[in-house]
């Protein structure tokens, strides 16, 4: 059946990660008092939009290039069942592009409109995240072949998606919002670097230098770790500075099975024990930036400095 080949191609599970900065980042308008319902449901909108774009892209590029082969060991995919064709997969792809496109212009009209300035940036924003979630994998030059994904993701991810998303809101950015943006992208970044040590074997086998494959297993490792203990201080500093009631910091219980996924990472021999390591992280993630939301409350007026 077409329709689960689809379903299986954008691979729901990659979806709650993907909206997490925007959660965080309509938090932190709501700390300064701004709310704006259809801004948020669209900027969800856009991003789950760039995720499925990505994922499609993804499926594309690895499967032309022969990445994805029989002893991949994560959930297959569809050009490399057959499930989707190389056609179906790059129409599929344009569909995504220009539905994406007009979630974001729709969006930034909403947010920016009298703001031609704000509205010229985000657009080039856009038409960037886009590009970036094409070029992974595909292309000669896919970024994800020399081992830039992380950079990239730990950009978008956290701090485009946290700080860009919030400015939809407010117009301006404060200093300490640059601390949950940090903390979501190394989380971000974490889950690709779970991806990445998972498929380990393979992309050696097939010349994708990611990250995993330029370090080696066991300091991709000791990098996981520095990636979820970055993230738990950025995050812990960032509620000691504004934490307004002492419930808010219940975004905190994430980390204790996050802390039992280290142990489990550290005892890792063989790849495949990798992927379900994925989901523990990427949900975590989702409900550090859920739990806390309707609680947060405006900071001191120390905290309320603008970087316009």
């Amino acid at each position: 059946m077409k329709a689960k080949a689809w379903l299986n191609a954008v691979r729901l599970r990659t979806l709650p990660l993907s909206v997490s900065g925007i959660l965080i980042g309509s938090g932190l308008a709501g700390m300064y008092g701004y709310k704006d319902w259809p801004i948020f449901i669209l900027a969800l909108l856009s991003t789950l939009g760039l995720q499925i774009i990505s994922n499609l892209a993804n499926d594309y590029g690895d499967g032309i290039k022969g990445t994805d082969n029989e002893e991949r060991i994560g959930p297959k995919r569809a050009y490399q069942t057959g499930a989707l064709s190389r056609k179906e997969l790059k129409t599929g792809i344009l569909v995504a592009v220009m539905i994406t496109l007009s979630f974001i212009g729709v969006l930034l009209y909403r947010a920016f409109d009298g703001l031609p300035e704000y509205f010229l940036l985000f657009t080039l924003l856009g038409v960037l995240a886009v590009w970036a979630a094409i070029r992974y994998t595909v292309g000669d030059s896919a970024y994800g072949y020399k081992g830039l994904g992380d950079i990239f993701v730990f950009s978008f991810f956290g701090l485009l998606s946290v700080l860009g998303s919030m400015f939809l809101f407010t117009k301006f950015l404060t200093l300490i919002s640059v601390l949950p943006a940090i903390s979501i992208g190394l989380l971000s970044t974490a889950v690709l670097n779970l991806n990445n040590l998972r498929d380990h074997n393979s992309d050696v086998r097939a010349g994708k230098n990611t990250l995993v494959v330029k370090l080696g297993i066991p300091r991709a490792k000791q990098y996981h770790y520095l990636l979820l203990i970055g993230s738990f201080l950025c995050i812990t500093l960032f509620l000691f500075l504004s934490a307004t009631y002492w419930f808010q910091t219940i975004c905190l219980v994430v980390f204790f099975p996050l802390g039992m996924h280290l142990f489990k990472v550290n005892r890792v021999k063989e790849p495949q024990a990798f992927d379900p390591e994925l989901k523990k992280v990427a949900l975590s993630t989702f409900f550090m930036a859920l739990l806390p939301h309707p609680f947060w409350n405006k900071p001191s007026k120390f905290l309320l400095l603008k970087t316009t």
